[in-house]
C-alpha cells in the first residue's frame, strides 16, 4: 500500500480490497470468538448479530485507516474494535428489553471510555441498569483495545476534546431516539435547542443525523497515528466532519433504512422531510457543504472519495428497491455528485454480486 494516501478511486479500491478489508474480517473474526463465548444469552445474541449484519461498518470505516500511513493496521483495530462497541450498543437499544435512559447513558459510557486511556479507576458496569449483565469481559475488552491504541499517540492531549465532544454527540444521541416513543421528539428537540444558535442552517432531525456517526473520530485517531501534522488540523478536522460530512453519511443511511425502520417501529430522521424532493436537495446541501470545508484539509483528494463514495455506495443497496422514488433519486443523486460517485455506486454493485457468489 505504500506511504501514499489514495488519490483517486482506482487506488482506494485497491487498497481497501488488497490489504484493508482482509484486516478488518482478521479483528472481525476475533471479536466473533469472543462474542460466542458471552454467558447471558440476550448479550450473546445482539453481540453475534451486530457482527454479522453491520460488518460493512467496520468495512467502511477501515478506508480512514489509509491516512494512518504506515499506522494502518493500528488504526484498523481501533476502528474495528470502535465501530463494534457502537454496533453492539445499537443492537442492545434498538432490540432492548429496556426502554430506561439511565441504561442507554450507562451502556454508551463505554465509548466515551474507550477514548479515554489512563483512566484513574477500573471500568465500570456498563449494564448496571439492565436484567442481562454478564458479558464474559466481551465490552470491557473492546474498550480496552481502543485505549491500548490511543495510549501509543504522542499528542493525543491536542486533539482528544474533540474526539470527546463528538462521542458525547453521539452517546447523547442515542438515549434521546432510544426511550419511549412518545418521549423521543421532545428529547431530541429539546437536545436541539441547546446547540441551535451555533447550527441555525439546520433541523432538529439533521443535527441528529449529524451526531450518529464515527466518521469524525475515525479520521482523528487515523491522523494522530500518522503523528506528523501541524497543531491547526484538529480543529479543521472537526469543523468539517461535523455536521457535513457526518450528516451526509447518516442521512444517506436513513434514506435506505426508511421501510425497514417504518416496519420496525424505529426512528428514522428522513421521515421529517416535507418531500422527497426537499430530502434529495438537503443531501446535496451536505455533500456540497461538505466539499467546501474539506479542502481545508491535507489529503482533500482523499475525503473528497471519501465523501463520493458514501454516495455511490448506499445508493447501490438493494433496500433502494423498495422506496417510492428511490431509482429516480439514485439517479438525480448519482448525477449531482459526478463521475467518482457513479464509480463507487458500480463497483459496490460488483462487491455484492461477489460476496452472494461466494455464499
Amino acid at each position: 500500500m505504500g506511504k501514499q494516501v489514495p488519490q483517486n478511486p482506482l487506488q482506494l479500491v485497491k487498497a481497501c480490497y488488497g490489504k484493508l478489508f482482509p484486516e478488518v474480517h482478521r479483528e472481525l473474526s476475533y471479536w466473533e470468538k469472543k462474542a460466542k463465548n458471552i454467558p447471558n444469552e440476550e448479550l450473546r445474541t445482539q453481540a453475534l448479530s451486530s457482527l454479522s449484519t453491520k460488518a460493512f461498518h467496520c468495512e467502511g470505516g477501515s478506508a480512514y485507516a489509509l491516512l494512518a500511513k504506515d499506522q494502518w493496521r493500528t488504526s484498523v483495530r481501533f476502528i474495528v474494535a470502535y465501530q463494534t462497541i457502537s454496533d453492539y450498543l445499537d443492537n442492545l437499544c434498538d432490540r432492548s428489553t429496556s426502554l430506561d435512559p439511565k441504561d442507554f447513558e450507562q451502556l454508551h459510557k463505554s465509548l466515551t471510555d474507550a477514548l479515554s486511556p489512563n483512566m484513574d479507576e477500573p471500568l465500570p458496569n456498563y449494564y448496571q441498569y439492565r436484567e442481562d449483565q454478564d458479558d464474559g469481559g466481551y465490552l470491557h475488552e473492546l474498550v480496552n483495545t481502543c485505549q491500548v491504541v490511543l495510549q501509543s499517540i504522542e499528542n493525543l492531549h491536542r486533539f482528544q476534546s474533540y474526539l470527546h465532544k463528538l462521542a458525547s454527540y453521539y452517546s447523547e444521541l442515542q438515549v434521546h431516539k432510544h426511550v419511549k416513543v412518545d418521549e423521543r421528539l421532545h428529547r431530541l428537540t429539546s437536545w436541539f435547542q441547546h446547540h441551535q444558535r451555533q447550527w441555525p442552517n439546520l433541523s432538529w432531525y439533521e443535527f441528529s443525523a449529524s451526531a450518529g456517526s464515527t466518521l469524525g473520530v475515525f479520521c482523528l485517531v487515523s491522523y494522530g497515528l500518522r503523528g506528523d501534522l501541524s497543531d491547526s488540523l484538529w480543529e479543521r478536522v472537526y469543523n468539517s466532519y461535523f455536521p457535513y460530512v457526518q450528516g451526509l453519511h447518516i442521512l444517506l443511511e436513513y434514506y435506505i433504512d426508511q421501510i425497514e425502520d417504518m416496519r420496525e417501529g424505529d426512528l428514522n430522521f428522513c421521515s421529517y422531510y416535507d418531500s422527497n424532493e426537499e430530502l434529495k436537495q438537503r443531501i446535496l446541501y451536505f455533500h456540497k457543504q461538505g466539499n467546501i470545508k474539506l479542502q481545508e484539509l491535507p489529503d482533500y483528494a482523499f475525503h473528497h472519495l471519501i465523501q463520493n463514495g458514501l454516495i455511490g455506495m448506499y445508493l447501490a443497496d438493494q433496500k433502494l428497491k423498495e422506496i417510492d422514488h428511490g431509482k429516480k433519486t439514485m439517479k438525480a443523486l448519482l448525477k449531482a455528485a459526478g463521475g467518482k460517485a457513479k464509480f463507487f455506486y458500480v463497483n459496490t454493485k460488483l462487491y455484492q454480486k461477489f460476496k452472494v457468489a461466494l455464499m
